[in-house]
């Protein structure tokens, strides 16, 4: 997993509130265990026609969109089932945070746990980001701050662990194997006898 300090990126705008973990990554494409090729699958129900074919109106097939690694999304966004996928294909087709007023639990635990910056804003900013899609931003994320366009920022809720995560570009495990000779110190020390 990449560290994540600082992204600066222009923005796609997904305006559908209740976005679920199927619309995310639909069920059919979980038989892998692999996050590889999952961003072709990204909202592949509402990306593509039955015959497969780009929708033209889904602002994801536009051209502008396509390097855009921060996802403005509607109101909770990442509810339903908890699938750890639907972070993966985020990641695979290339974002690195998605801004909402409201992430499911689930969603925002895996997201965290896989290196995707789930930003939550207030109503206004939220609203403002929605109606000028494609604008530039910056995300910092050891101040938990969002930059826009005009100079001023956001302040965003983190956990400081998911931020030293990110920051270091390590999940839950790597933390612990990252402290593996303090705890193997602690065990010999506090072993218990036989």
């Amino acid at each position: 997993m990449d560290a994540l300090t600082t992204l600066t990126s222009r923005t796609v705008v997904l305006p559908i509130r209740d976005i679920d973990t199927d619309q995310i990554i639909p069920a059919r494409f979980l038989t892998t265990t692999s996050r590889e090729g999952l961003g072709a699958a990204l909202f592949h129900d509402l990306r593509f026609d039955q015959h497969g074919a780009e929708r033209e109106d889904f602002p994801l097939n536009d051209p502008d969109a396509r390097d855009c690694r921060i996802l403005v999304a509607g109101n909770n966004f990442g509810c339903g089932s908890s699938r750890e996928h639907a972070p993966w294909a985020l990641l695979d087709y290339g974002f690195r945070a998605v801004i909402s007023t409201e992430f499911a639990d689930i969603f925002q635990n895996n997201a965290f746990k896989n290196g995707l910056l789930p930003i939550i804003v207030d109503v206004d900013t939220h609203n403002w980001l929605l109606a000028h899609p494609g604008v530039e931003l910056r995300v910092d994320v050891e101040a938990a701050q969002l930059e826009l366009p005009d100079g001023g920022s956001v302040e965003y809720p983190i956990d400081a662990f998911a931020r030293y995560c990110l920051t270091q570009g390590i999940d839950q495990l790597g933390y612990l194997q990252k402290h593996s000779d303090a705890i193997s110190s602690y065990e010999e020390t506090h072993a218990c006898g036989g």
